[in-house]
């Protein structure tokens, strides 16, 4: 007599359902916790316009973007783990490795840094600033103030704090000050002052601007999906430079005192000036790295007696997720 065994229902039921469950994790997106550099305004509208549009999720993505601030120390977040990828900055990152912290970058959406000096229109060029008080941030003192001092010649004595407050700027005619070309020099302009601002970058200042920045073991282990993420954040940018709308109005919620004027001139600025699509970017698509354009950020950190000059400077990043990349509109 043949014997033929069946499981009980009970159990072909829960291995359905078993399966079920096994089949929704595979296709769970991947979350990734992203930390700006700042609160949410147009310099972070690609990564908001991925999130409002279902960029990210499209690439199977579930991406949250917590803000950064004056207050918040994001490679300490980015080594603590409580955030997978930052947004930073080349000479940051170039000491943190100087120190044996365990970073690298991704990828260079800012081709270069938004970062200028906001003079009065008496100043018509650069060299025009011998005698003038200039405001630095401390940020400021270990990163863009050494290459002006050094280029034109200025002393330490010039040198005043900066607040991030616009008033001393606008009370006296001899104070140059720190600008962003989307932030500081729209409020000159609304305080009705007359002014001109002057961007490092197309006076030789060689860092890029925000770039994004994860662990090494996360790029080892996690590689495709930071792949997914760098390619679905650059079409963001892409798509928030034709039509901001869907990325601002996450913006403004994630900063209630972010305002339509200010993002559109933010917007205005970042085309007028390329800091996305120029540079390299305009050849091998936006977001790329190249290591000729870090050694020349290494070297001006050196001579400026910001870095070691042992330093393992290729340590900082890697081109293997952007090479290839080409995205552009």
């Amino acid at each position: 007599m043949k014997m033929t065994s069946r499981l009980p229902l009970s159990c072909c039921v829960l291995g359905t359902l078993l399966l079920g469950a096994f089949s929704q994790a595979a296709q769970a997106d991947e979350k990734i916790a992203l930390l700006t550099s700042w609160y949410a305004q147009a310099e972070q509208g690609g990564y908001y316009q991925a999130q409002a549009t279902g960029i990210y999720k499209r690439y199977g993505l579930d991406v949250s973007i917590q803000s950064g601030g004056p207050q918040v120390n994001g490679m300490q977040l980015l080594l603590a783990k409580r955030a997978d990828v930052i947004i930073g900055y080349d000479l940051q990152l170039l000491d943190a490795v100087q120190r044996g912290f365990p970073a690298k970058a991704i990828a260079a959406p800012f081709q270069f840094d938004p970062q200028g000096l906001l003079t009065h229109a008496s100043v018509t060029s650069l060299d025009g600033l011998k005698g003038k008080t200039i405001l630095v941030s401390s940020s400021g003192q270990s990163t863009w103030w050494p290459w002006l001092k050094a280029q034109y010649h200025l002393t330490d004595a010039q040198a005043r704090p900066y607040t991030f407050n616009i008033q001393p700027f606008v009370a006296d005619d001899n104070v140059a000050q720190q600008a962003y070309v989307s932030s500081e020099v729209f409020q000159a302009q609304k305080a009705g002052v007359k002014s001109n601002f002057f961007l490092f970058s197309e006076h030789g200042y060689p860092p890029y601007g925000g770039i994004l920045i994860a662990r090494p073991d996360l790029i080892a282990s996690r590689k495709e999906a930071l792949a997914k993420f760098v390619r679905a954040s650059m079409e963001g940018w892409v798509s928030y430079l034709q039509n901001p709308a869907p990325g601002n109005a996450l913006i403004k919620k994630d900063n209630p005192k972010m305002t339509d004027d200010l993002l559109a001139w933010g917007v205005s600025q970042i085309k007028q000036h390329h800091l996305i699509d120029g540079g390299d970017a305009a050849t091998q698509g936006w977001g790329t790295m190249t290591d000729a354009r870090w050694q020349k950020t290494r070297n001006f950190m050196v001579n400026a007696g910001l870095l070691k000059a042992d330093t393992d400077w290729k340590q900082a990043y890697t081109t293997d997720i952007v090479q290839g990349l080409h995205v552009e509109p």
